[in-house]
């Protein structure tokens, strides 16, 4: 039924920025823009939409709405990143490329299957660029194996959540 993701949308600040840091940056082609004049519900509005291509056809997209309230802030990587797959070497060269830019830049991360780098976007996003490591698809059909296993456990062990 589900074939491909075909885009994640996200809320932006200003849209030429975020065009900048996509396009100019990681590299992603712009390949649709289109305003909105009038919501699903029938209310007036102006917004942008805009659409940022991936080698394997799926988009991020983000709206521009000044008209509606939102608060942008910076996430913590376990509220919100986005993480795109690079090879070893595209990850190499994208840190070398976001310590040159100034742009926030943490990482190389070793996860085991995998390598990252993490990025801030202009609107507060984390941006996890993220390479294979040697043995990669083992180590997930492994992990399939026992997700299920482990999720039940954690469900029967898990700590009381904070309060907000």
């Amino acid at each position: 039924m589900l074939k491909r993701l075909h885009h994640n949308a996200y809320r932006c600040r200003d849209s030429e920025e975020t065009r900048k840091f996509y396009s100019d940056f990681l590299g992603l082609p712009l390949v649709n823009a289109f305003q909105i004049s009038e919501t699903k519900s029938g209310r007036a509005t102006r917004t942008l939409h805009s659409f940022y291509q991936m080698e394997d056809g799926s988009s991020l997209a983000f709206f521009e709405a000044p008209d509606m309230p939102f608060t942008f802030k910076p996430q913590h990587d376990f509220d919100l990143h986005i993480a795109l797959e690079v090879t070893q070497e595209d990850l190499q060269m994208m840190f070398a490329k976001g310590k040159a830019a100034g742009i926030e830049t943490r990482g190389i991360s070793d996860h085991g299957f995998i390598d990252s780098i993490y990025f801030r976007d202009p609107n507060g996003y984390v941006i996890e660029l993220t390479a294979k490591r040697e043995g990669h698809d083992e180590i997930v059909a492994a992990a399939t194996e026992t997700a299920r296993q482990k999720l039940d456990e954690w469900q029967r062990t898990k700590p009381p959540a904070v309060a907000t």
